[in-house]
């Protein structure tokens, strides 16, 4: 009987995906790309009911997800010069909201459609000028299109990170006594 050894994991920048995308633009493909790798990867037997509690006063790995999809289309609208619409305002507002119907696969799901429906747009900017001006919020504060892509890869992967610590304390905690 013969056993197949899996091939090892080979992070996105590594895999020569996005290649005819400009670097700057394909670090942020592949920082999604690995966002997603990751939140699959550390959250799987985290339950439907896990996903909404906050262990230790952590935000849930729920808030977390929402707040990742929903970011990346917010940080690249202002990376496209525009302001938020009243549609991402009111999903920025209901982002720590509760759920309980909401499954981790729903959730999972969100952040696979914002990312895809990002790809496009971070294709497009990523042939802009990065040095020019993008204001953010109704402030006006100063970046660029480089800044707002940047932050895109960012931002995302900190609250990943987020993702990957509450799952680790959700299972941790189910094996105390």
């Amino acid at each position: 009987m013969s056993t197949v050894t899996p091939a090892p994991y080979v992070e996105p920048w590594l895999s020569g995906t996005h290649s005819e995308v400009p670097a700057v633009g394909r670090a942020v493909l592949h920082a999604l790309d690995l966002a997603l790798d990751d939140i699959t990867k550390w959250t799987e037997g985290v339950t439907d009911i896990e996903v909404h509690t906050t262990p230790l006063s952590l935000p849930s790995v729920a808030f977390h997800l929402r707040h990742i999809a929903r970011s990346v289309d917010r940080i690249l609208t202002y990376a496209e010069g525009s302001q938020l619409t009243p549609e991402q305002l009111t999903q920025l507002k209901s982002e720590q909201g509760i759920d309980e119907h909401e499954t981790l696969a729903a959730l999972i799901a969100e952040v696979e459609i914002s990312f895809t429906n990002a790809a496009g747009r971070i294709r497009t900017l990523a042939t802009a000028d990065f040095n020019t001006f993008r204001g953010v919020g109704r402030k006006q504060l100063p970046t660029s299109i480089g800044g707002a892509l940047i932050h895109v890869a960012d931002h995302t992967q900190r609250h990943v990170g987020q993702v990957v610590t509450t799952a680790k304390v959700l299972k941790a905690l189910r094996e105390k006594p």
